[in-house]
Order: C-alpha cells, then sequence, then structure tokens
C-alpha cells in the first residue's frame, strides 16, 4: 500500500507566503528565490550535523520567521516597485495624452462643449500624470536612502495613472466617433487607436498598483 508523500515544509512556506504577496512578477520571483535559497542554505547547514532534514526544514521555518510576520516588509517592498513601474508608465504615456488632447481640441473646432470638457481633462490629467510620475520616481529611486516613502504615494500614482487611462478611454471614444466627420478623420483615427492601445497599457498597470495597495493595508 502506498503511501501519500510527505509535504516539505519549505516548499509549504514559500506558496503561502507567494499566494500573499502581489506585485511586478520578476520582482516577486526574485524576492521569492532569495527566501527559498536562505532556507535551502540553512536546512543544509542543519542537515550536516546530522538532524534529519524534515526536522531541519521545520526548524529552518520557525526560525526564519512566519509568513504573516514577514508579509508585510515584502509587500511594501513589491509595492514600490510596481509604482515606479506605474509611474514610468504614466510618464510614457504623457505624450500620448497631450495628442488625444490636440485632436480631440482639433475635432471640437464647432463649439461642442462635452469635447471641450474632454480637452480640458486631457490636459489636466496629462498634467498631473506627468508630475506626479517624476515626484514617484525621485521618491522611490535615491531619495529612499535620506526620507522615507510618502505612505499614500502608492495610492496617489494608482489614482492618477487611473483616471489616465479613463481619460485615454473617453478621448479614444470620441475620436472614434467624430472621425468620420472630421477633415483630419486618418490622423484623428490614428490617434484614437494610440489611445487605445496606451489606455490599455495604463488600466493594466494602475490596477496591479491599487491591487499592491490594498494587499499593503491588508498586511498591517
Amino acid at each position: 500500500m502506498s503511501t501519500a508523500p510527505r509535504a516539505d515544509p519549505v516548499e509549504d512556506y514559500l506558496a503561502t507566503l507567494t499566494t500573499s504577496l502581489h506585485g511586478p512578477a520578476r520582482a516577486k520571483a526574485a524576492m521569492m528565490r532569495e527566501v527559498r535559497d536562505g532556507l535551502v542554505d540553512a536546512v543544509e547547514a542543519q542537515t550536516r550535523f546530522g538532524v534529519p532534514r524534515a526536522q531541519a526544514a521545520h526548524r529552518a521555518v520557525l526560525d526564519f520567521g512566519t509568513a504573516d510576520e514577514l508579509a508585510p516588509s515584502f509587500q511594501r517592498e513589491l509595492t514600490i516597485a510596481q509604482t515606479r513601474r506605474t509611474a514610468r508608465v504614466a510618464a510614457v504615456t504623457v505624450p500620448v495624452l497631450v495628442v488625444c488632447r490636440f485632436m480631440v481640441h482639433v475635432v471640437a473646432r464647432d463649439p461642442d462643449w462635452r469635447l471641450g470638457a474632454l480637452a480640458v481633462h486631457l490636459a489636466a490629467v496629462a498634467t498631473a500624470s506627468g508630475l506626479l510620475a517624476v515626484t514617484a520616481l525621485v521618491a522611490t529611486g535615491p531619495l529612499t536612502r535620506l526620507l522615507p516613502t510618502p505612505h499614500r504615494l502608492p495610492s496617489a500614482v494608482a489614482w492618477t495613472a487611473s483616471a489616465a487611462a479613463v481619460g485615454m478611454a473617453l478621448a479614444a471614444v470620441a475620436l472614434g466617433v467624430t472621425s468620420a466627420l472630421s477633415t483630419d478623420w486618418p490622423l484623428t483615427a490614428f490617434a484614437g487607436v494610440l489611445a487605445i492601445a496606451a489606455h490599455g497599457v495604463v488600466a493594466a498597470s494602475a490596477r496591479e498598483c491599487r491591487r499592491c495597495v490594498r494587499a499593503g493595508a491588508g498586511c498591517r
């Protein structure tokens, strides 16, 4: 009669910790590799002194600290990494917002207050996104050696990027609907396609940033 293989405490620990964390896949994978290497080294150090491997694995996990104890600090690190990624995406897409604002303004030559309001919204979001992106990259970069990262900065970046994504979606719809009536319809249509593509990238990054912020709040 065959017996089920024994669970590996190290693998169970890594699985629990991995499930509780959210952030950029590459940064998270690198973090888990470091944890695994540390646990494996601890297990091997004990087995060299004759400690059975199962017992050595249990000891290594206990000495390392529970997943609940380590998750908050690990999640903060991943949240900062995702904040920087979202800030970079927002900075790169500012020119897209500017182009969309210009094209919406061109389309709104006939006084349409809706398109005019959208153009103003895009200009405001572009300015806010650019300023906040630069601030976030500076605050989460070398400046962290001197000052702590502002607590609400990840949330501010996430929601500003979300506003930029919404603005680009609205611009894409407006440009798509009105491109047939515009004399510059090829350029207008191209701007709409560009807005759709940028919306997808920014929205995905902003959504992951919000997820990291919520995960960090849940780890406190």
